[in-house]
């Protein structure tokens, strides 16, 4: 197989001893005000997801789910950081924001920006997606708009089907307030008895097991119709009260805090500690209530008294409430309403040579570095056939890989058992922390362990959201490193829908680096250095100042300069003020980050060389990408770290630098791409607004940056790469 020259192991090795410096950031000439608050910039991230669902340029069905993602994130944010900052109030903990505020403050502005949100939220289901839907004949209708014809079947359905799975909850003095579970959508509903006049409260909540859009009978117009299943039940409650009368029923949803925290210094056993806390997380305490807008007076009182909640946590909103729903509706199989068909490629070193013939992964690997991009590059054909092969080989001996999260039905993980059951030394890092995924990474945990894999925790206090994978494979006499470094989870389904990258490489100093890793990660070695990787907590901010550093020391003696960096969150205040320094010495500096931006670009004498683009799209930007010009020394790297406090000082996260220069040279052409002013994205303004760039002065589109890389990377041969 043909080869490429690479930088030299041992230079780039030299290069990296040095970053266990102290590092010091003169800040002294930066203003106090120079960060944007962290929470109120993710409402912005959020907001552009929105102006995606409001854009009818886009696909319809498209629009649906960006609208269902809004809604999602929003829930998710609530469930996290706005439970957090409460937390932090109601414990007496006053710790000020990244912005020096005090939480109250950093409440109220959320709770005024996420009104503002929720309600262009729903106008824009209601006012502009509903009226598009029922124009392409996809229509959610209301009982009301329904034929006697289709109230029938749907009484039939009802009785049959939803009736028996119904629980009404009666509140009184023998019924206390029942337990509301977080995100489950509820009618209140109030009746009276016709004999004693009296008024009772019910709470009835709609099955969580349901579409959230009920299929509505074909009517043989061709149309695909739908009801909101609270609907449905809303309109048969005096089949739920019979004897009563039904006064009011409003439909309500409550958002709990359901963040997890372990001390796991005193927890003898970590996945016992955690499902007792996931159960524990069930009953959080509320901290949003959504009603819709015909709620009564005495409803909302009871619920805000019954729930113990301040009325700047609710939040009245037109129906239908749980937009997430429109998930479902997204996925209908109509193309003509999504996003043109994109089919990821087989990376060209891992194509066969021959028709019909398996390639050789090891073979393409000990050719040199691949560097693989998801999803314009399949997942299948690259990371997961590479697993695959080494569960197969007989000269593999060992593989050690990280999880953070996997899909239910991972072919990696059964390709991992299956490598076990061949005799092979297998080591899973399951991290059973990862938020939102504890359950399931409990299972598989369990399950890979039942199998004879060794399956470790990672560290006590620390969260493992490194991406690798270490094979050992027996070649000649010796034994061999083949290692994979990625930026996104081994998750076969989400690679399908996240950007993101990864690096193979046969390189003895990067499989050494590992080896040590894993060591320090399922057992008790403490390693200070590695060679060709940064690792957090102890190095990578380290060496990320000293690299930003070394580029404002570059300029200042009028040598060329460059910093891109592009992440998921820019929080980092170290990071952050040393990116201010190097800006000031006249480094050009191009930000690329997905969602949190606290630094503020444009700022006179500050950071005015600084420029910060978002990409929202198709797919979800994930990678994360460190280049620095480094006097005509290209020191580009990939890996799992976003600039947070928590990735930098909480987790175990690596980067990896690339020495393939093709390698190098495609990735800075990914920058030039997505800074491009030809390039459709959002411009962070030095006032914290972002403003969207889509069309150019004559109305016409700009250039979409993922479609432009689906067909860059579709139209590589197997020799330019």
């Amino acid at each position: 197989m043909d080869t490429e020259p690479q930088l030299d192991g041992d230079s780039v090795a030299n290069d990296l001893d040095d970053f266990d410096e102290v590092v010091e950031i003169e800040h002294e000439s930066l203003p106090s005000d120079r960060y944007f608050d962290r929470e109120l910039s993710w409402l912005r991230f959020n907001q552009r997801v929105l102006e995606l669902g409001e854009d009818r340029t886009q696909p319809l069905l498209e629009r649906a789910n960006f609208l269902a993602i809004f809604a999602s994130n929003l829930d998710e944010f609530f469930m996290v950081r706005v439970a957090g900052l409460k937390r932090r109030i109601d414990t007496g903990i006053a710790v000020p924001t990244n912005v020096g505020r005090a939480p109250s403050d950093v409440l109220r502005d959320i709770a005024m920006k996420a009104h503002e949100l929720q309600e262009r939220h729903a106008k824009a289901f209601i006012g502009s997606l509903k009226p598009d839907l029922d124009a392409a004949g996809i229509h959610v209708e209301h009982w009301s708009d329904l034929g006697e014809d289709d109230r029938l079947r749907m009484r039939e359905y009802f009785s049959e089907q939803i009736f028996p799975v119904l629980m009404p909850l009666a509140v009184d003095p023998a019924h206390p307030f029942p337990y509301i579970s977080g995100l489950s959508l509820n009618l209140a509903v109030r009746v009276r008895n016709p004999k004693s006049q009296r008024q009772e409260f019910a709470r009835l909540k709609v099955p969580q097991n349901y579409p959230r859009f009920i299929k509505l009978p074909d009517d043989n117009s061709g149309r695909l119709r739908f009801i909101p299943l609270e609907d449905l039940i809303a309109n048969h409650l005096p089949d739920l009260f019979p004897g009563m009368e039904v006064l009011e029923h409003h439909v309500f949803r409550i958002t709990r805090n359901e963040d997890v925290e372990i001390e796991e210094d005193e927890a003898e056993n970590l996945i016992q500690a955690l499902e007792r806390e996931l159960l524990r997380r069930r009953f959080g305490p509320p901290i949003r209530l959504e009603i819709t807008e015909d709620m009564d007076p005495v409803t909302l009182d009871l619920l805000v008294r019954e729930l113990d909640i301040t009325q700047q946590e609710v939040y009245r909103l037109p129906s239908p409430l749980d937009l997430g729903g429109l998930f479902e509706l997204a996925k209908l199989p109509r193309p003509d309403l999504h996003y043109p068909r994109h089919v990821p490629t087989t990376p060209v070193q891992f194509q066969p040579g021959e028709p019909n013939t398996k390639p050789d992964l090891f073979r393409a690997i000990a050719a040199r570095d691949v560097l693989v991009h998801h999803p314009y590059e399949s997942f299948a054909t690259s990371v997961q056939a590479f697993l695959e092969q080494a569960a197969a080989d007989p000269n593999v001996l060992a593989i050690k890989q990280t999880l953070y999260r996997t899909s239910g039905d991972s072919p990696i993980v059964e390709a991992l058992i299956d490598a076990a059951a061949a005799g092979k030394q297998v080591l899973a890092l399951v991290e059973i922390k990862a938020r939102f995924d504890e359950q399931n990474n409990i299972t598989w945990a369990r399950k890979l362990e039942k199998a004879g894999v060794h399956v470790v925790y990672g560290l006590v206090g620390l969260k493992t959201h490194s991406k690798l994978v270490l094979v050992i494979r027996q070649e000649g006499g010796t034994l061999k490193h083949y290692s994979h470094i990625g930026t996104g989870n081994y998750n076969p389904k989400t690679s399908r829908i996240y950007e993101d990258m990864g690096l193979f490489t046969s390189d003895d100093i990067v499989g050494k680096d590992l080896t040590r890793l894993f060591n320090e990660l399922s057992g008790y070695a403490i390693e200070k250095k590695f060679k060709r990787l940064l690792v957090a907590p102890l190095h990578l901010r380290k060496g990320l100042v000293k690299r930003i550093q070394t580029e404002a020391e570059n300029a200042r003696a009028g040598k060329p300069s460059g910093i891109r960096i592009k992440v998921n969150s820019m929080v980092d205040e170290q990071i952050i003020d040393a990116l201010y320094l190097a800006s000031q010495a006249g480094v050009p500096v191009d930000i690329w980050v997905r969602g949190i931006c606290s630094l503020k670009p444009g700022l006179e004498g500050v950071s005015e060389t600084i420029r910060v683009r978002s990409v929202v799209g198709r797919y979800l930007e994930h990678s994360r990408t460190f280049a620095f010009h480094n006097d005509g020394d290209p020191a580009v790297f990939i890996g799992s770290a976003d600039m947070m406090h928590r990735n930098l000082d909480r987790r175990v996260e690596a980067l990896v630098r690339l020495t393939t220069p093709a390698h190098i040279t495609e990735v800075q052409e990914m920058f030039d791409l997505a800074m491009a002013e030809t390039t459709s994205s959002w411009h962070l303004e030095s006032d914290g607004e972002w403003s969207r760039h889509s069309t150019d002065d004559d109305g016409r589109p700009l250039d979409d940056l993922q479609n432009v890389l689906m067909r860059t990377i579709s139209a590589r041969k197997r020799s330019t790469r």
